[in-house]
């Protein structure tokens, strides 16, 4: 083991190894792409130039939005200019790096969601101090807050993924470097990278899922004791984008990482994956707009600028 020198890159196994499905996932996986980051960018814009639209609610939004584009860049980039050279490697410094953005992306995707369930528990349950709980100077404190731990998570898995060795160059059964897969590749002592993944792991997953499920109980239960007619139906919708949008991303998340090993499979963990780093962040976009009606007149206000300012 000793004599053995560390690889310096990995191979990447994609989506298929059938290659008559190549140029077909690469022209689906294209587009998709191309959709969520024009998806995201129209949202951003929108809630950017439209005074309205400047509220805790679509200030959190808009940074979704941007790191919804964060986290599938991070993944499908790679994976497209696999398929497109046919070279499915990686260098080992290519993804390291792949990794702490992958991770840090998609804990912050986690925290915004936690966050933003938050804002609609303040506004429903006690709308009378919203305006003072959720003042800019906590907005900014709060994603300050989220940046900084994700990224201490982030950093953290990735300095401690650069301090193993791998001693032979080894496929990576996955389409981009997520930690277990590059783990199973190691020739070192992986305890405490598995001890860090279940236990940073677990936090990130756990807690945000948790404050989300008891800001909605308190939601449901503020709804359910509004008297006045279609009073709750009201208050209610202002939730349901934001409940499609937490239902998709830990469906998806927690059927990828917490199913138990028996069960899963490569090709399983591939399609989750998939669904939670390319599908759902094309979809939230839709999700916000075509339920929201804030949202629609802004995007619709924002187009109507743009078709006048190019005529």
């Amino acid at each position: 083991m000793e004599n053995q020198s560390s690889v310096s890159e990995f191979f990447l196994r994609g989506l298929s190894e059938l290659p008559n499905q190549q140029k077909f996932l690469f022209g689906i996986f294209l587009c998709m792409y191309l959709i969520t980051l024009a998806g995201n960018v129209l949202i951003i814009l929108a809630i950017v130039s439209d005074p309205h639209l400047h509220t805790p609610m679509y200030f959190f939004l808009a940074n979704l939005s941007f790191v919804d584009m964060g986290l599938t860049s991070s993944t499908v980039t790679k994976m497209l200019v696999n398929v497109h050279t046919q070279h499915h490697t990686i260098s080992h410094t290519g993804c390291l790096t792949q990794m702490y953005f992958f991770l840090m992306f998609g804990d912050l995707d986690s925290f915004f969601l936690a966050v933003m369930a938050y804002d609609r528990y303040v506004a429903i349950c006690r709308p009378l101090h919203y305006s003072t709980i959720m003042s800019p100077r906590v907005c900014a404190l709060l994603l300050s807050l989220c940046w900084v731990l994700t990224n201490v998570v982030a950093l953290t898995h990735t300095l401690l993924m650069a301090r193993l060795s791998f001693c032979m160059v080894g496929e990576i059964a996955h389409f981009f470097c997520d930690i277990v897969p590059v783990l199973k590749l190691s020739c070192s002592d992986t305890s405490i990278n598995e001890l860090m993944v279940f236990a940073l792991g677990g936090t990130v997953l756990i807690v945000p899922f948790v404050c989300i499920v008891i800001s909605y109980i308190h939601i449901v239960s503020a709804i359910l004791r509004v008297r006045t007619p279609g009073g709750g139906g009201k208050a209610f919708s202002t939730c349901s984008s934001h409940l499609c949008v937490v239902c998709v991303f830990y469906g998806t998340l927690f059927s990828a990482y917490l199913c138990p090993p028996s069960v899963a499979s490569a090709e399983k963990d591939i399609a989750a994956a998939a669904m939670y780093t390319v599908v759902t962040p094309m979809l939230n976009p839709f999700i916000y707009s075509l339920r929201n009606k804030d949202m629609k007149g802004a995007l619709k206000r924002l187009l109507n600028h743009r078709r006048i300012f190019s005529s």
